[in-house]
């Protein structure tokens, strides 16, 4: 079995493969005063929770953008799981090829996602990922990664109207079921999430008409349900998208 795992500024996510099938996936909040010991008991916690022995892991495969906790994580991996992880990084084959101005500032995760969006639904196509941060990122017909757009999240568009704005309470991210809005709350949602719906499709149109050529348009992350539901501009949204790049990333470090 295959634990792949990815560390996001928010939150930190695993799977655990059995073969093509994802046995069970997991999320706990990031937080950088963690021990070893505090990641290795979660990580112990999962498996016995997906009925999963220490020994039936094979590999670990992890992404990061937060690589202050790299060193304790990898230490819960080494003392629990018994395996050194491969973490997605320069000298890993990932079969994209990074084409902007400054390879070395794509993320991880924006690679292992355009990984899965690529050899999954094929290129040319745009990935949109909701999470800390909403990215659009577009790979081309050879899976050359060559633009990218950054977007503030969902959670950080609500937290600033709360946080900037003395009278404005912390809201839940929802979709009201209209727009005119009769409270405070409401309004707020209506502005977040029909305005983040606008944002979405006024990216996606502006690119694919610079852009110039169809593609799928592919969305993943923890908001990206709710958003994709609502537009015709996104084609399928896949939960799971990121779990699957690491598994195709993983793959191909065993066929080198």
């Amino acid at each position: 079995m295959l634990v792949a795992v990815d560390i996001g500024n928010t939150n930190i996510t695993l799977a655990v493969f059995d073969g093509e099938d994802i046995k069970g996936s997991y999320r706990l909040t990031t937080k950088m005063t963690r021990t070893s010991d505090e990641y290795g008991f979660m990580l112990l916690s999962f498996l016995n929770a997906s009925n999963i022995q220490v020994s039936d892991i094979e590999d670990v495969i992890v992404s990061t953008v937060v690589p202050k906790i790299m060193h304790s994580f990898n230490n819960a991996i080494y003392k629990y799981l018994k395996k050194t992880p491969i973490t997605v990084g320069p000298g890993i084959k990932t079969g994209i090829s990074i084409k902007t101005e400054n390879p070395a500032g794509v993320g991880a995760d924006r690679i292992v996602d355009a990984a899965g969006a690529y050899y999954i639904y094929g290129g040319p196509c745009l990935v949109i990922d909701f999470g800390t941060a909403t990215t659009f990122d577009y790979i081309n017909e050879k899976g050359e990664f060559l633009y990218g757009v950054t977007a503030p999240g969902l959670e950080i568009t609500s937290q600033a109207l709360s946080n900037m704005a003395a009278q404005l309470p912390e809201i839940a991210i929802k979709k009201p079921d209209t727009i005119l809005a009769k409270n405070t709350i409401q309004s707020m949602q209506a502005g977040v999430v029909y305005g983040y719906i606008g944002l979405t499709e006024y990216i996606i149109r502006q690119m694919k008409k610079e852009i110039g050529v169809p593609m799928h348009v592919i969305a993943t992350g923890g908001l990206g349900r709710l958003i994709s539901k609502e537009t015709e501009e996104i084609e399928v949204y896949d939960a799971d998208l990121t779990f699957k790049g690491l598994k195709l990333i993983y793959q191909r470090q065993l066929n080198r």
